[in-house]
C-alpha cells in the first residue's frame, strides 16, 4: 500500500473511531498484565466476565499472592486453559514483589521475562498503561494487514515490523486498536463486512463481499 493510501486509511478509522479503546476491563496497570496474560486463546468478553469479581478483591500482586493458585482458579475457571494461567499470574505476582517492588516495569524485556507474558502481551500492557506507540500483533491484525495489504509478512513479527515502519507517527499510539477493532468488527475472517468498510476502496482484497 502506498504512503498516501497508508495515511488515508488510518484518517478514516480515527474519523470512525476518534478514541480507540481496548475491551479489556482493568483498574491498574497490574490488573491490566493479569488480564491479558488470561485473554490469550480467550475472548475478552469471557475475560471480563471471570475479572470483575475478581479485580474487586484483588488489584495488586501482593493479594493475588495470598489468594493463592486455587483460589484464583476459582474466578478463571471458565476461562481456556485455566490451570496453565493461574499458575503464570502467581508466579509473575511474586516475581514483580521480588524484582519489581509490586509495580509492573514499564520495559519490554523486564515485562517478557515474566511468566506467561510474550511480545504481544508487553505491547499490549506498554501502549495501554504507559502510552507507548508499541503495535500488539494479534490474528485481527495480522489478518488485516495481510488482506489490505497495508503491511503484508508471513509472520506476527514481519507484519509488526513492517507496521512500525508504515503506520504513520501520528497514528502509531492507536494503530493497533484501530486495526484489531477493524477486524474484529468489519474486517472478519469468514465474511468481512466490505460494503461497510471505509476503507474498501484502499484495499488489496479482490474478493471483496458484495453488498
Amino acid at each position: 500500500m502506498k504512503r498516501a493510501d497508508i495515511e488515508t486509511f488510518f484518517f478514516r478509522l480515527e474519523a470512525a473511531n476518534p478514541d480507540p479503546r481496548g475491551e479489556l476491563h482493568y483498574v491498574n496497570p497490574y490488573t491490566l498484565l493479569v488480564a491479558v496474560v488470561l485473554s490469550a486463546q480467550a475472548t475478552d468478553a469471557g475475560v471480563n466476565k471471570a475479572t470483575a469479581p475478581l479485580f474487586e478483591a484483588v488489584d495488586t500482586p501482593e493479594k493475588m499472592v495470598e489468594l493463592g493458585e486455587a483460589g484464583l482458579k476459582r474466578y478463571i475457571k471458565t476461562i481456556g486453559l485455566f490451570n496453565t494461567k493461574a499458575k503464570n499470574v502467581i508466579a509473575l505476582s511474586r516475581m514483580l514483589i521480588d524484582e519489581h517492588g509490586g509495580v509492573v516495569p514499564k520495559d519490554r524485556d523486564a515485562l517478557e521475562h515474566l511468566p506467561g507474558v510474550g511480545r504481544k502481551t508487553a505491547n499490549v500492557v506498554l501502549n495501554i498503561a504507559f502510552g507507548e506507540p508499541t503495535i500488539a500483533l494479534d490474528t485481527h491484525i495480522f489478518r488485516v494487514s495481510n488482506r489490505t495489504g497495508l503491511a503484508p509478512g508471513k509472520t506476527p513479527l514481519q507484519v509488526e515490523e513492517k507496521l512500525v515502519k508504515a503506520v504513520p507517527a501520528h497514528y502509531r499510539l492507536h494503530a493497533h486498536h484501530w486495526l484489531i477493532l477493524h477486524g474484529r468488527y468489519i474486517c472478519t475472517a469468514r465474511k468481512p463486512k466490505c460494503p461497510a468498510c471505509p476503507v474498501r476502496d484502499l484495499c488489496a482484497f479482490k474478493e471483496k463481499t458484495p453488498a
